[in-house]
């Protein structure tokens, strides 16, 4: 039997990434050095919610589940990719585009929107990205889905200068006031279109804290 293909749907940390406007940005320096210590050890300075990372609801609610609160299982599921790279910059997902896939959609199952904004990672076209409606948050919680993963910074439509675009922060609201819990800047989602995947979006166990960076990554049969 043909071992799974394994597609890392993570971004990588570095110093020049993106981050969310007014967050901490990522910083990794060497504090010692294998020619001067004899070994080799970095200092890191980043936020909850950089490059690749989940969102728990403690993030938007403040009696919601913290990200060591929420069971292992939550975060391992059937992939489910929805094709959305026909939209364009700063365009509105509606429940109407997702409907004809709601037949799959289910508890443990984790849904993925493919927009294809990974492709412009690093670059200012990153911000105008297409963007959830509350609607369509509202239709993916209805379905039983616990578990959101987008390929751009975020669900809701993301402003440069940090402030609350038209729509606020319906789909952050919508599927954390659920229990539920969003996967930001994955990147490959093309990789596991129509494939058979079982996804790991598994956070690090950070006691009292609102999110976390993943090494996001799908385990694909052949």
């Amino acid at each position: 039997m043909a071992a799974p293909l394994v597609v890392d749907l993570s971004q990588k940390l570095e110093q020049d990434m993106q981050i969310y406007p007014g967050d901490t940005a990522f910083t990794c320096t060497p504090t010692a050095s294998v020619e001067k210590d004899g070994y080799s050890v970095h200092s890191m300075t980043l936020g909850s919610h950089t490059g690749t990372h989940v969102d728990a609801p403690y993030h938007f609610f403040a009696n919601g589940n913290q990200i060591d609160e929420i069971p292992l299982s939550t975060f391992i599921g059937q992939a489910l990719v929805i094709d959305l790279t026909t939209k364009g910059a700063r365009e509105i997902i509606t429940w109407a585009d997702l409907a004809p896939h709601s037949c799959r959609m289910h508890d443990g199952v984790i849904v993925l929107l493919h927009t294809g904004w990974s492709a412009h990672w690093k670059t200012p076209r990153y911000y105008d990205h297409p963007f959830v409606s509350r609607e369509a948050a509202e239709g993916i919680m209805a379905t039983g889905v616990r578990v959101l993963g987008v390929d751009t910074l975020s669900p809701d439509e993301t402003l440069v200068d940090g402030t609350e675009g038209k729509f606020g922060f319906g789909t952050h609201q919508i599927i954390l006031g659920c229990g539920g819990v969003i996967a930001e800047n994955l990147t490959n989602l093309d990789a596991i279109m129509d494939k058979n995947a079982i996804v790991s979006l598994v956070p690090l166990n950070i006691r009292g804290c609102d999110g976390s960076p993943v090494r996001a990554f799908a385990s694909v049969k052949v």
